[in-house]
C-alpha cells in the first residue's frame, strides 16, 4: 500500500521543507504509527521530535517502530492528546517546526481549521508549518483516483481538499508565505506538500 501511494517520495519531499537542525524541536501532530517522526529523527538525531496522536494503541506501535529503527541521539517523545488541543499538550510557542501528514482530509471543515489554529498556537514566532495531504486533484485521472479515499474517508469531509482548500484555511489560521511546494501524483490521488510561516 506504502508504494502505491508512493509513500516514500512524498514523505522524504515533506522531510525536505523540514529540513530538521540540531536542537529544533518539531511536533509530528497525528503521528500515527510514527513512520514521519522516526524519519525526522533519523536525519537529524540531535533535534527534539515530539509525536502527538489521541489513540494510545497507535502510540504503542510508534514506540516500538522507534525502538526497532535503533536511532541514535535524543528518543523521540509520544504523546496523547488531540490535534485541536495542542497547547494544553506543548504549551504554546514551544516548538520550532509543526508537521502533519494525511490528517486533514479525515477531518470536518470546523476541524481542519480547529487544527491548524492549534499549530499556529504552538509555534515560536517565525516558526515553520509544513504538511503533506490531499490536496486540489487538478486533473480528471487524479479526481477519479481519489474516490479511493472518499470510498474509505466519506465525501463530506475529503471534498474541501480535492477541491483545494487547504492554503486558503492555512492562511485564515494566521500563516504567512503559505504554498503549495510540491505535488505527488499516487494511485489514490494527488498528495501536495504545504509550507508556510508563523509571523
Amino acid at each position: 500500500m506504502a508504494a502505491l501511494l508512493r509513500e516514500r517520495l512524498w514523505r522524504g519531499l515533506l522531510t525536505m521543507h523540514v529540513a530538521p537542525r540540531p536542537d529544533d524541536e518539531i511536533v509530528d501532530v497525528g503521528c500515527g504509527t510514527g513512520s514521519l517522526a522516526v524519519l525526522l529523527h533519523r536525519v537529524e538525531p540531535r533535534a527534539r521530535i515530539i509525536g502527538v496522536d489521541p489513540d494510545p494503541d497507535v502510540l504503542a506501535i510508534a514506540r516500538h517502530k522507534a525502538d526497532t529503527a535503533a536511532t541514535t541521539g535524543t528518543a523521540v517523545e509520544w504523546r496523547v492528546g488531540m490535534g485541536d488541543e495542542l497547547a494544553g499538550v506543548l504549551g504554546a510557542g514551544s516548538v520550532d517546526t509543526a508537521v502533519s501528514s494525511l490528517v486533514l482530509h479525515q477531518c470536518p471543515m470546523d476541524t481542519k481549521r480547529a487544527i491548524l489554529a492549534s499549530m499556529h498556537t504552538v509555534l515560536r514566532p517565525g516558526g515553520r508549518l509544513v504538511i503533506a495531504d490531499y490536496g486540489l486533484q487538478r486533473t480528471r485521472t487524479m479526481r477519479l483516483a481519489f474516490h479511493l479515499v472518499q470510498l474509505a474517508d466519506g465525501t463530506e469531509d475529503t471534498r474541501p481538499n480535492a477541491e483545494g482548500v487547504l492554503p486558503r484555511l492555512i492562511s485564515e489560521a494566521g500563516f504567512s508565505g503559505v504554498r503549495e511546494a510540491e505535488v505527488v501524483s499516487t494511485l489514490s490521488g494527488s498528495i501536495s506538500v504545504y509550507v508556510a510561516r508563523r509571523a
